[in-house]
């Protein structure tokens, strides 16, 4: 039964899966550089991207932020990105959620994340972003609510 179940389950993935995720992913690199705002204290961000688009509307990424509030936090965020169509323009708006991981002061404290923005191309394969992310972090028994507003660059790999 159990056999059965295994493979009735891997038949189903397969027909249920995209043949848009067929296609060969492209890779995304950059970085961000902006301000955050966590406990009431607003400090500069910066830290490298790396995001793999699945096809021309979903892409999952990772990024690591050193923030310059008090104790430097440092985040490791992972993501999941859906992009918007507009039809006529070259301008990408795209909605994201995902969790992160805070190391500062005390512990890894986990917090979820979510926003959304738009890439701008100011060239081919390159594109500047303008990104709103926010959400909480469950620090030390108490929560702490998250906010960044950034930009950065962007460039596809081949």
């Amino acid at each position: 039964m159990k056999r059965i179940t295994a493979v009735f389950s891997i038949m189903l993935f397969l027909t249920l899966v995209d043949s848009s995720f067929a296609q060969k992913p492209n890779w995304i690199i950059g970085g961000r550089f902006g301000i955050s705002v966590a406990s009431s204290t607003a400090g500069l961000q910066i830290g490298p991207m790396a995001e793999i688009k699945f096809n021309k509307n979903m892409a999952a990424g990772t990024e690591f932020n050193i923030n310059t509030q008090t104790g430097t936090p440092i985040e490791w965020a992972n993501y999941f990105k859906y992009y918007i169509d507009v039809m006529g323009s070259k301008i990408k708006p795209y909605v994201d959620g995902g969790f992160n991981l805070f190391f500062f002061s005390g512990g890894p404290y986990f917090g979820i994340r979510f926003g959304g923005g738009v890439n701008i191309p100011v060239a081919p394969r390159i594109s500047i972003p303008a990104d709103l992310q926010l959400g909480p972090v469950f620090a030390s028994g108490t929560s702490v609510f998250y906010f960044a507003i950034t930009s950065g660059i962007r460039y596809e790999l081949p």
